[in-house]
């Protein structure tokens, strides 16, 4: 009998991975801030449709990159390739700081892109096996808060350090430097197993429970896993729902800066603090999403519990944008997207949780995998926004035309949700079916 208090390394875990995806978040969104700014105009010389294509290139390579990244942290583990990731990324955004050209920018995000890719398919991975299954919705809702944190004030931090230098490139310096500094702390704080971490008791470890012993999908096994992933329904839904969710959503970390700047002519500093409240209430979201999840887990069982969530948050979300079609001001706009921030961010937690459920020895190559297509979704977002102001000669029509479509991909996708299960674990041997669990 264990007589000992469990120790509470679990919670340090955590905190230093909300680190890991703040600094994520941050790095992610500051040049959509950074290309409004009157140095960066002035400077570098770009059409919308080349912005577009520089913000949007970040989610291409996010995408493509998602399975092999999550596949090497599986095979691994997800401590050391996690490390690695921060690193990458962290050197890309500051050499992002050096480039001058259109095409050097592009580079930068496409690499900086490729980097980032891996970073929370292996921390859902991390999560699956230091936090007991009826607490992997809020611990999945704290990590994501982290990188919305990152977001909601990437627009306030970028702004304040390009007017306190006077200047665009510092800011991205020193988010690479930041960078750098919370790798070396995942590294010092995060092993890939409590058995391997030497300050785990054996109290927090009969706390956490004892995964499965699992064998790392080998690269001879890929082939299987990919045939598994292509055979589960519940895996295509996901990353179809992803995809909707991020179609719609990308548009407030991409051209909301723009969008309030060139519609209701709001400067850059009032502007930055508009976009931060409106991400910000995408950390409520997940806060909320989390405890839903787990809540509804409790009371609908895994196959309603998990849904539940993900359904309301697309619902909602396209009713916000369809209120942004009402709206004359710039503070009526940014409550309405506020509410699209907070029902987006609802469902998040819950769809790590379904993921986590059924991936197995897989989780980070099937995070990866549902990711892959989410990312798709942003990066057409990215590209589609100025193509769909071009569509008309009146600015106001083509910005309807934006809001309303991006209200009927999240109400698609909250429909697509009610046939996702998470009862039915993923196999990566092609030989089998999926099983129920």
């Amino acid at each position: 009998m264990i007589s000992q208090s469990p120790t509470r390394v679990r919670y340090r875990v955590i905190a230093v991975s909300m680190l890991m995806a703040f600094i994520l978040y941050l790095d992610r969104i500051c040049l959509s801030e950074i290309v409004k700014s009157d140095s960066f105009r002035g400077e570098i010389h770009l059409t919308k449709d080349q912005i577009g294509t520089i913000l949007g290139s970040f989610f291409l390579t996010y995408a493509l990159c998602q399975v092999p990244a999550g596949w090497a942290s599986d095979r691994f583990g997800a401590r050391t390739m996690l490390t690695l990731y921060i690193v990458f990324w962290s050197v890309f955004t500051g050499l992002t700081g050096l480039m001058s050209s259109f095409g050097g920018l592009l580079l930068m995000r496409l690499l900086c892109g490729a980097a980032e890719a891996g970073a929370y398919p292996a921390c859902g991975a991390v999560i699956r096996r230091w936090v007991p299954v009826q607490g992997r919705g809020l611990a999945s809702a704290c990590v994501i808060v982290g990188g919305r944190t990152g977001g909601t004030l990437a627009p306030w931090l970028t702004t304040l350090l390009v007017v306190q230098f006077g200047h665009w490139r510092p800011a991205l310096w020193i988010d690479g430097l930041v960078g750098l500094v919370i790798a070396a702390l995942y590294w010092m704080t995060v092993r890939n197993r409590p058995q391997e971490h030497p300050a785990v008791n054996e109290a927090e470890r009969a706390f956490i429970g004892e995964p499965p012993a699992e064998k790392p999908v080998t690269a001879p096994e890929l082939g299987g896993m990919l045939a598994g992933f292509l055979r589960s329904r519940t895996l295509w839904l996901a990353s179809l729902y992803l995809l909707l969710v991020n179609l719609g959503w990308a548009f407030l970390i991409t051209w909301l800066p723009s969008f309030l700047k060139d519609h209701h002519h709001v400067d850059d500093v009032l502007g930055s603090k508009m976009v931060s409240v409106v991400l910000g209430c995408g950390m409520i979201g997940q806060l909320a999403g989390g405890l839903g999840a787990d809540l509804s887990l409790r009371f609908l069982g895994r196959r309603w519990g998990r849904v539940l969530p993900l359904a309301l948050s697309g619902l909602i979300a396209g009713l916000g944008y369809l209120g942004c079609l009402s709206t004359t001001t710039a503070w009526e706009a940014v409550i309405c997207l506020c509410i699209v921030s907070f029902s987006v961010d609802l469902g998040n937690p819950g769809l790590w949780a379904i993921l986590q459920d059924v991936g197995g020895r897989s989780t980070g190559s099937a995070l990866g995998w549902t990711n892959m297509w989410g990312n798709l979704g942003a990066f057409a977002t990215a590209k589609l926004v100025p193509k769909l102001q071009l569509m008309t000669d009146n600015p106001e029509a083509g910005q309807r035309m934006i809001f309303y479509c991006c209200a009927g991909v999240l109400f698609l996708s909250g429909l697509l949700s009610l046939g996702l299960d998470a009862t039915r674990p993923l196999s990566i041997n092609t030989k089998e079916r999926e099983a129920v669990g």
